[in-house]
């Protein structure tokens, strides 16, 4: 069989590509990242009042069938 001879990348720091990787990343501004997060703690409470309110009427449901 054929064998295939790859390049190595040239050897440079870790910390180096660490900092290159760093410096693309678009951090949100201070208004976006609050809006973000009321949105997600919000959703969250709406979604954690959900399943509280489903337990409860699984909970009563299955109580009934228990007790017939």
């Amino acid at each position: 069989m054929g064998e295939s001879k790859t390049e190595k990348a040239p050897k440079t720091s870790w910390f180096t590509g660490l900092k290159a990787e760093f410096d693309k990343i678009i951090w949100p501004d201070k208004k976006s990242l609050s809006r973000q997060t009321a949105a997600v703690v919000a959703v969250s409470i709406v979604l954690g009042l959900i399943i509280a309110v489903l337990d409860v009427f699984i909970k009563y449901g299955v109580d009934t069938l228990v007790n017939l």
